[in-house]
């Protein structure tokens, strides 16, 4: 303790209990408050002159004091989400404490038990988030993120794990695993996730081929735009080489690569999706979601009404494909992202033509001449496609349409 501290205040008591002086006289000399004078003597007189020597400032109990008991159980819980691949930060730790009934200490106090047991290696000051411009949808439902990671088999076999995201909640509506993702597959798993849980407002995705085909330019429409448009939602895509618009996805797949990490490698595709659905399991109703509060993403989801399409956004593909007739009479179109091939006839191989491309209707003109080759309706569903039957102007009721441009 400060010596000249501790003098000090025996001088104020003796100048009170020896001289007789006022309380506010020798607050005055001292330069410090009555009050204080009045402390001190009521010390001394207490305890005697001991008890006017300057007290420690440390606090009678520590309010980050732990328990051993539960310090032990925080290293437990960290050593035990590291080693399923989950989150086993301060914040989740808390969550799982105080489902089992613990009382919870703060999170920066965890986070010094976890220093002191050698579990946290502090890492150089990051760029703070409150930096960054962040968005976050209000209602789940309102828009869904999908995008995929590259995976592999037990014999090294490539795969591809696509998947949806909840926006809002961060809830995993879909995860599943393919040899290559494809339009088809992206459609097919979208469909799906919507029969699960009804139908977004809004997609978020990049500007891959599988979603979308607005960078080509050249007019044509994939079958995921497609999808979207006859369903009334809205597409939203991010800028290129700008990986943030797409964040909460992005950060997803660390959390998907860590916890598959930790598992065994799958060896047949069928395997692979059985534990991407209990990822699917754990991800959802097994820990809590930063971002969430103390709300698991399921439950987070599941909390409030959800959004719906606000319609109203057909798209019409319009678009203009030249070609020429193989030697087998056919050509090919792609047409909601997969290859179709058209019967043309074999008189016409080797001609150079043109396709007229509004939405499933395709006409096929010989370039030059302008005669009307065929006419097709697209079948989705179909790989080779044959011509109409009866020509299209006269379902519309037009009977001296020339059958040339």
């Amino acid at each position: 303790m400060p010596k000249k501290t501790a003098n000090k205040n025996r001088l104020i008591v003796a100048c009170v209990v020896e001289t007789g002086r006022s309380a506010q006289d020798v607050a005055t000399q001292f330069k410090v408050s009555r009050q204080w004078v009045h402390i001190l003597v009521a010390r001394y007189r207490a305890g005697g002159w001991e008890a006017v020597q300057p007290q420690s400032k440390r606090p009678h109990s520590s309010p980050r004091s732990v328990e051993p008991q539960l310090r032990n159980r925080i290293v437990e819980l960290r050593k035990s989400l590291d080693e399923q691949g989950l989150d086993a930060g301060a914040a989740t730790i808390s969550w799982h404490l105080e489902r089992q009934g613990h009382r919870p200490p703060a999170r920066s106090t965890i986070h010094q038990v976890l220093r002191a047991a050698g579990l946290i290696t502090d890492q150089p000051r990051k760029r703070p988030r409150s930096s960054w411009r962040r968005f976050e949808a209000s209602q789940p439902n309102e828009t869904w993120q999908s995008d995929f990671i590259h995976w592999h088999l037990a014999d090294g076999t490539g795969i591809e794990v696509i998947n949806f995201l909840d926006d809002h909640s961060r809830a995993l509506l879909s995860c599943t695993a393919h040899r290559a993702i494809s339009g088809p597959i992206v459609v097919e798993q979208f469909l799906a996730a919507c029969n699960q849980y009804g139908t977004p407002a809004s997609t978020l995705t990049d500007n891959g081929l599988v979603y979308t085909t607005r960078l080509l330019r050249d007019g044509s429409i994939n079958g995921f735009e497609k999808t979207l448009s006859s369903l009334g939602i809205r597409q939203k895509n991010g800028a290129g080489n700008h990986p943030q618009t797409q964040g909460k996805v992005e950060r997803f797949h660390r959390t998907q690569e860590k916890w598959l990490d930790k598992h065994p490698t799958q060896g047949t595709l069928a395997e692979l999706n059985q534990l991407l659905a209990l990822f699917q399991q754990v991800y959802n109703e097994e820990r809590p979601h930063t971002a969430r509060g103390k709300m698991t993403p399921m439950e987070a989801y599941l909390a409030l009404p959800k959004a719906h399409p606000a319609g109203n956004t057909q798209r019409t593909e319009y678009r203009l494909r030249m070609d020429k007739v193989d030697r087998f009479g056919k050509a090919t179109v792609r047409y909601n992202g997969s290859l179709k091939h058209l019967g043309i006839g074999a008189r016409h191989r080797g001609k150079i033509i043109i396709m007229l491309i509004s939405d499933n209707e395709l006409t096929v003109v010989e370039h030059g001449s302008g005669e009307i080759l065929g006419e097709y309706d697209i079948d989705p569903a179909k790989d080779y496609q044959t011509k109409r039957k009866t020509p299209r102007s006269e379902d519309r009721g037009v009977n001296d349409l020339p059958r040339h441009l």
